[in-house]
């Protein structure tokens, strides 16, 4: 999503309440590279202090997010956000848990309600992960496949209602496996006749691949396995450890979906200090494939940051627009060298390279995509390891950006 205004942002006041050390944000940002999907800015003057001591190091805090951005699609928006985070346990061993509520609506009709949440209970004997997610939202729309044309960019709007949710029990030290549950709804999808330049027609309505069936309101509820190996210190801010997270969800009339498919999805990460914690390489590879009738919607995506739990809240090649790329198979890898400087900032590089095809036996390494960038971190809650992340990222087909977030990008 491109910005005539890189980005406005306002201070969040923390309010701490009684529980344990925070998580970190699981990005909160705005972004010239993606849509506006999570709000886009908040942040703080100094680490928060906190409150209502229940016991040695046992703190919850909350953190109220003031909203507001501009993008070219959507106009000014505004809106307040809060993030609660904390340990539910006593126990240190327990990792921390957040949740995270959002509203945010702007002065062309976009909007976002959403609740999201990562909770590991006392001893980690369950992990829940989610989100309840409602938007009013435009997005471009480049077509199908890895020859998607810049030429052939076209608005497309819609309502999009989700419901994801993990519920994993441990079953050997952090290893965890359960079921997950999704369920995204689409409805009133528009798209004008022309591109946004208006010298072609929107290839939503044109492109062959895209039924009509698809253009209408769409329903997709699906159910599977999900097992994952976490070694972590601290999700989503990690120094070191390892994540394997394997999923598949089977999409089916049987649980009210309108189409039936397969997803699978692995995603495995790797944090590595170097010498030392003050520099840390963080590695990812995701791939998710899908076998059966896929709808546009849920079509495997490069450039993704409204993703979300889909990607186990990850952003997937900062710098590529929200799905530029897309189509029933997807890999990617990414890298970040992550360097304490000194105070409470830090510096990052990073880059990334991923493909899409229709078929897995079709992937060209003359399709790959490239993207990345530098930034820098501002640590503002220390005891929790929350930054405040500002890059500069671009990538194929799509031009350079600022990006700002709260937590890293995965």
């Amino acid at each position: 999503m491109r910005f005539s205004l890189a980005a406005l942002f306002l201070t969040g006041l923390a309010l701490p309440a009684a529980a344990q050390p925070a998580a970190p944000l699981d990005s909160v940002y705005a972004a010239p590279a993606t849509a506006p999907g999570l709000a886009p800015l908040a942040t703080q003057a100094s680490a928060p202090k906190s409150f209502g001591q229940l016991g040695k190091n046992k703190t919850l805090t909350l953190l109220p997010i003031p909203v507001l951005f501009y993008q070219a699609e959507t106009g000014f928006g505004y809106g307040l956000g809060a993030l609660l985070s904390g340990r539910f346990s006593a126990d240190t061993l327990t990792r921390p848990s957040n949740a995270r509520v959002q509203y945010w609506t702007t002065t062309e009709g976009q909007s976002l309600l959403q609740l999201v949440h990562s909770i590991y209970t006392p001893g980690e004997k369950f992990y829940l992960n989610g989100e309840i997610s409602a938007y009013d939202i435009l997005l471009y729309y480049y077509g199908k496949g890895p020859d998607s044309r810049s030429a052939d960019e076209s608005e497309t709007a819609y309502k999009l209602f989700i419901i994801n949710q993990r519920l994993q029990k441990q079953i050997a030290p952090k290893l965890f496996f359960g079921a997950q549950y999704r369920m995204t709804n689409i409805s009133k999808v528009d798209a004008p006749l022309t591109n946004v330049d208006e010298t072609g027609t929107n290839i939503f309505n044109t492109e062959l691949r895209v039924t009509d069936r698809e253009r209408q309101k769409t329903r997709i509820s699906g159910l599977g396995p999900v097992i994952t190996y976490d070694t972590r210190d601290v999700p989503l801010a990690a120094f070191h450890g390892s994540l394997l997270d394997f999923g598949a969800t089977f999409n089916g009339t049987g649980l009210g979906s309108d189409y039936r498919f397969v997803r699978y999805q692995l995603d495995a990460r790797h944090f590595q200090p170097i010498r030392s914690t003050k520099t840390i390489l963080a590695m990812q590879f995701l791939g998710q494939f899908h076998t059966g009738n896929v709808p546009f919607r849920e079509l495997a995506g490069i450039g993704a940051n409204l993703g979300g739990t889909l990607y186990n809240n990850a952003n997937l090649l900062r710098g590529i627009y929200e799905q530029r790329f897309r189509d029933r198979q997807m890999v990617m890898f990414q890298a970040e060298l992550r360097q304490k400087l000194f105070w409470r900032i830090d510096a990052a590089v990073f880059g990334g390279v991923g493909n899409v095809n229709q078929y897995i036996d079709k992937f060209s390494l003359g399709d790959t995509k490239y993207a990345g960038g530098a930034g820098i971190r501002f640590n503002f809650l220390q005891r929790d390891r929350v930054n405040l992340r500002l890059d500069y990222a671009g990538g194929t087909g799509s031009k350079p950006g600022i990006l700002f977030a709260i937590g890293e990008a995965f």
